[in-house]
């Protein structure tokens, strides 16, 4: 073999390898069996009073332990009204399953319905310890029913959170039928955001302090879907109740 063509195999070799090195599956749920897997999942109950009443954004649910069902490899978080009481569900996998760095991603399927909020997002485990927005925030999946066709992906940092918080609206036709693919790539250098493979935008600040970077610790992931809220909004339309956002599998790659 030519010394040109070893050169070339090499190089080849090197980048399958490096290829094989990015999708290592690390950890999934596929959410079989009939119930929720509590070694990976936490729940979070109630209005969030008294310490975060209405969860930190005017937010009109409760949840509970019985609005959710796992059957046939899908989680499904169902919302709905009674006695005047909406419900839904918040599960997290805070001290279960952290991860620092890596593509993170779920299958979903959208709640339709005005005033609906549904999320897939991470927080900064350090949150009881620094507080938010320090501890960092990735929202890798906001929509909201007020706003058909468009996916909001955010971060949220000290210098920028809340209502000035580094994001984006995208807009994508036909979101609301079928399952789509979520996705964040998060690396020590910068995080980027897709929706079915599709780059939505990314964030990679040249200097980097806990201010503006506080993504070099480990997250930790949640799924949920609010009522009303800041960003829901208080029209509700309450006549598509109830609805269920449908989630088929999360998995997590090493970079």
């Amino acid at each position: 073999m030519s010394v040109i063509r070893i050169f070339f195999f090499s190089c080849l070799m090197l980048l399958i390898t490096n290829c094989n090195q990015k999708s290592q599956l690390v950890w999934e749920e596929n959410f079989n069996g009939d119930t929720l897997d509590e070694t990976n999942w936490n729940y979070e109950l109630g209005d969030g009073c008294p310490e975060l009443c209405g969860w930190g954004n005017n937010e009109k649910q409760i949840y509970t332990k019985t609005n959710h069902r796992v059957k046939d490899g899908f989680l499904h978080i169902k919302i709905k009204k009674e006695d005047s009481v909406y419900t839904s569900t918040r599960i997290t996998t805070k001290g279960k399953q952290e991860f620092k760095y890596g593509r993170i991603e779920a299958r979903a399927k959208l709640p339709l319905a005005k005033g609906l909020w549904p999320a897939f997002w991470m927080l900064g485990t350090n949150i009881s310890e620094v507080g938010w927005p320090l501890s960092g925030e990735i929202d890798i999946l906001e929509y909201i029913g007020r706003k058909p066709s468009s996916v909001f992906t955010t971060l949220h940092f000290k210098e920028q959170h809340g209502g000035k918080a580094y994001t984006k609206t995208t807009l994508i036709e036909g979101i609301e039928e079928g399952f789509h693919v979520y996705a964040v790539n998060w690396t020590p250098e910068k995080i980027e955001f897709f929706v079915d493979n599709q780059k939505l935008f990314d964030y990679q600040p040249e200097n980097k302090f806990q201010e503006n970077w506080p993504f070099d610790q480990p997250f930790y992931i949640l799924l949920n879907t609010a009522v009303g809220g800041n960003l829901g909004g208080n029209d509700i339309d309450e006549s598509m109740f109830p609805q269920e956002f449908i989630i088929d599998y999360i998995r997590v790659y090493k970079n």
